[in-house]
């Protein structure tokens, strides 16, 4: 019998059994009500780790361009809205509303886990759709619409979730259990499931398992929902239909609470670290800050009267001074989180030095500004979503249409500002028009009260004489060349008071600097020297442009560069230009048009997706050092990446991956080599340069297809020979073939050792996205100290590198040009730079010898001190005299020491 309140089944019989019915059944009510809460919490937790998870999978055909980032999430509300929309109305209807959501739950679950089938096939043939290089409208109309496609079932389903919840539990309503309890309860299971999954679940079990512990979640809530039974659905009196005024608050509230995000989260990205660790403390704290809002507005609610909720008010039509005030504190809590954002870096070194250089300390302080930046607007967000949806309900409208028109706005938000807006106006004014809407939304008559016009004139103010909200460190005596808002990330070139360029992304990860020429030049000719003609190459990532435009100097090498950010690609220019000069030198051509092949053809794509799709084969493929810690990264060091590659090389071609070992820990660079070592089993490592600082290793593989998996020395020398580059080989270290083949530091044999039993990075255990942050966070070690390290593991033996025919000679002068190298590096490990040239020279005189004896092929011992002895001539002729005997000595067939020596006697004399 329906239960009416006032009136309890068995009450006319006697006052004792009436009294232990009535206890009977409110002991009841609070189970239900537990077991609702704990419902939505944990369908809360498997929602958000099915997204984490599905960002992941969807950005192996999507790549991690802003397509790919902000489809998975406009499908992700777009699902949900249509589930709330279309199911919403069936569930109203219904009078078996927990049927409803146990179907629902169970949907999630069998799509999902199809989905860890159907992914990989279904992301090839959308990739396939998208094609190489497709135009902007054609791509993101392929990435937006098939990721709505592919994940709606199981969105569709989570969009009815709550509705069928909020029904079930109708009657607690009437008794002052409000969907905001629910709302709170369901978000935070997903602040659970973030960090669950970022900190736990996806580096521990991978993606599919991930996938497969939420479906038994949501199997589980499908089971413990049929055993909740509703009271009075039949009964529920039908109200006014004016609930559709309430359409155009919903859909707004939606679209600028996320859009705040968007852009927060844009804005910390110059300060925090970028790692999925970020990403997960800004997404649970925001959440956190929702749920928090609603539990708090729900606590209010059964303590006050909600205007609507009383008899004879209409809140469609009434005023609203409950609801003016919330968009009004809103507004302010917005701008003042704002306002905080320019203290942003300096907040993160001061916690920085109060916790130390700890990694749970620089998540601590991470957190802390996601706090900071989303607290207080969450919170107001969270109560102003609950009132709003209480008072459209108490007008004539579904919570189903509340929660559908929310999302959809909500849906709206990463193009509408992520992508139109910051490139378009910038951070700051994107978040002040966030502020600006949230005040339009109030009534006429707020605008006379302090709550609305006060916020309004803080707006004006800021838009006037606030600074930008672009974070660029600028050396002292230095200023900003260029700076560009995209809409991945903001790309800024600094030049110091020596006339030195830096390009920087979101100013942390800095891509190189105008002073490092030759460094970067070496990361394209060694690899381009070790194939024996190459004709056709491709550059993945472009930084400053100096790599691969030292490449296409060759004017019989086409080289095509791919790079994520078309903000980076104009940057570059501004170092390219210097080296081409007045004589024209290298033509970049973009990727539209006719044009004839030219020597450098830039293609603004994502370098992974642009490898699967392209149908081009290569003679060499070099990948730029990305910084493995940084978001979106770690998948260049897949397994399946590299297979890609491979299937690009060309026969007989060669795949060079640069590391960057100064941002990386040796326990992750052991799964990077395993996932290279399992797609290339012959595979070598070399050093791009000797450098102590910045050490850059180079992981060396063959295609499949070239059965001679050795190097030919008289090839390499004929290829210095004939190179066509304007400058020579030598103005870049490699002198001869002993300076070529003396960069390998490890061989088949030794990589497989090192690797040992690390586990692979992989698309479904990416082990190196939640592993390289470690030492981004807290540096364990200096990069001299693992590169000395390194080395002591690796070994490369002239079986490695040269086959059984080769010429002895050539063997032992390559060997030990290896070994001189090992021992040049262990001696500049404890190095201590001085300008005093007699101090230099006392601690590196006779251990840079000790090197030259030990392969006079080895130039960057005998170099530094040549250039010691010049200086040493001007205060002591007679010591300079002895250093540069003893260097012609040691290598006879170099004459720069004999002609310096020369030099001092003619100036004696």
């Amino acid at each position: 019998m329906p239960f009416r309140p006032g009136w309890i089944p068995g009450a006319t019989r006697s006052p004792l059994a009436g009294s232990l019915v009535a206890a009977l059944h409110l002991r009841s009510v609070t189970s239900r009500q537990r077991i609702a809460l704990a419902l939505m919490g944990a369908s809360g937790f498997a929602s958000l780790g099915y997204q984490m998870v599905w960002t992941q999978q969807c950005a192996v055909w999507l790549g991690h361009e802003t397509a790919a980032v902000l489809a998975v999430v406009a499908a992700f509300f777009g699902g949900l809205a249509l589930g709330a929309w279309a199911l919403g109305k069936r569930i109203e209807q219904s009078l078996h509303p927990a049927r409803w959501y146990a179907a629902c739950e169970a949907a999630i679950a069998v799509w999902s886990v199809a989905l860890a089938f159907l992914m990989v096939p279904m992301g090839g043939w959308l990739l396939d759709i998208t094609g190489e290089q497709p135009n902007q409208a054609w791509q993101w109309a392929t990435a937006f619409f098939g990721t709505f496609v592919l994940l709606l079932p199981a969105t569709v389903a989570m969009g009815a979730t709550l509705p069928a919840m909020e029904r079930v539990m109708a009657q607690m309503q009437r008794q002052g259990f409000s969907i905001a309890a629910l709302y709170a309860s369901n978000t935070l299971g997903a602040v659970v499931g973030v960090l669950a999954s970022a900190f736990w679940l996806i580096p521990e079990i991978g993606l599919a398992r991930t996938v497969g512990l939420c479906a038994v979640i949501n199997v589980l809530c499908a089971a413990a929902a049929l055993s909740l039974r509703s009271d009075s659905l039949a009964n529920t009196a039908p109200q006014p239909p004016t609930g559709h005024k309430f359409a155009p608050l919903l859909a707004a509230t939606g679209l600028l609470g996320i859009g705040y995000e968007v852009l927060v989260v844009r804005v910390l990205s110059q300060v925090s670290e970028d790692t999925v660790y970020t990403f997960a403390m800004l997404l649970a704290v925001y959440l956190g800050g929702t749920a928090l809002g609603a539990a708090v507005y729900q606590r209010w609610v059964s303590k006050n009267p909600v205007p609507g909720q009383a008899q004879g008010t209409n809140p469609s039509t009434d005023s609203d001074p409950v609801r003016d005030w919330l968009l009004g504190l809103l507004a302010a809590a917005c701008l003042l989180a704002t306002m905080g954002l320019w203290g942003a870096q300096t907040f993160k070194q001061f916690a920085q030095q109060l916790l130390g250089s700890t990694m749970a300390g620089a998540i601590a302080v991470e957190a802390t500004l996601a706090l900071a930046a989303f607290a207080l607007p969450t919170i107001v967000m969270g109560a102003l979503f609950s009132h709003l949806t209480i008072q459209a309900r108490a007008a004539g409208m579904a919570f189903s249409r509340s929660l559908a028109l929310n999302t959809l706005g909500a849906a709206a938000a990463p193009l509408v500002f992520g992508v139109l807006l910051v490139p378009a106006v910038g951070p700051k004014f994107a978040l002040l028009i966030v502020a600006l809407g949230y005040l339009a939304l109030s009534s006429p008559r707020a605008w006379r009260t302090p709550i609305v016009w006060g916020p309004a004139v803080l707006v004006l103010a800021m838009a006037v004489w606030a600074t930008p909200l672009a974070f660029v460190d600028i050396p002292e005596g230095g200023h900003v060349v260029s700076y560009r808002d995209g809409a991945m990330a903001s790309v800024s070139v600094v030049q110091d008071d020596h006339g030195v360029m830096r390009l920087r992304i979101d100013n942390r990860q800095q891509e190189g600097s105008s002073n490092s020429r030759v460094a970067d030049a070496r990361q394209a000719l060694l690899p381009l020297l070790l194939h024996p003609k190459p004709k056709r190459a491709l550059f993945l990532g472009l930084g400053t442009g100096v790599t691969s435009y030292s490449a296409a100097e060759d004017p019989t090498l086409q080289v095509d560069v791919v790079e994520l950010l078309p903000e980076v690609i104009e940057a570059s220019h501004l170092f390219t230009r210097a080296l081409r000069g007045d004589a024209g030198g290298v033509v970049d051509v973009g990727t539209s048009g006719d044009s004839a092949p030219a020597p450098r053809h830039l293609i603004a794509a994502d370098a992974r997706r642009y490898v699967r799709a392209s149908p081009r084969q290569y003679d060499v493929i070099v990948a730029d050092n990305f910084h493995p810690a940084r978001s979106g990264s770690a998948a260049l060091y897949t397994v399946e990446h590299f297979q890609a590659v491979q299937g690009r090389l060309a026969d007989g071609g060669l795949f060079c991956q640069w590391l960057p070992l100064h941002q990386l820990d040796l326990a992750t660079l052991r799964s990077i080599v395993q996932s290279f070592v399992a797609v290339y089993p012959n595979s070598w490592a070399m050093l791009a340069t000797n450098s102590l600082e910045t050490p850059v290793i180079g992981l060396v593989g063959r295609a499949r297809s070239n059965g001679a998996p050795y190097f030919d020395a008289a090839q390499v020398r004929s290829r210095l020979a004939t190179a066509a580059w304007p400058q020579r080989p030598a103005t870049f270290g490699f002198d001869d073939e002993y300076a070529v083949l003396g960069s390998f530091i490890a061989g088949p044999p030794s990589l497989a050792r090192f690797a040992g039993s690390s586990r692979a990075n992989t698309d479904d255990r990416p082990v190196v996205a939640y592993s390289a942050p470690r030492i981004t966070y807290a540096p364990d070690s200096r990069p001299r100290d693992r590169l000395v390290t390194l080395l002591q593991e690796l070994t490369v033996d002239s079986a490695d590198v040269f086959s059984a025919t080769a010429d002895v000679a050539t063997q032992r002068r390559v060997a030990a040009y290896w070994a001189a190298r090992n021992k040049y590096i262990a001696v500049g490990r404890d190095v201590r730079p001085s300008n005093d040239v007699q101090r230099m020279l006392a601690q590196v005189r006779e251990p840079l010898l000790s090197v030259i004896r030990t392969s006079p092929d080895f130039r960057p011992a005998y170099d530094p001190l040549l250039a010691m002895a010049a200086a040493l001539a001007r205060v002591d002729p007679q010591a300079a005299r002895g250093l540069l005997t003893e260097l012609s000595q040691l290598q006879p067939a170099r004459l720069e020491a004999a002609q310096a020596l020369q030099g001092i006697e003619s100036t004696s004399r």
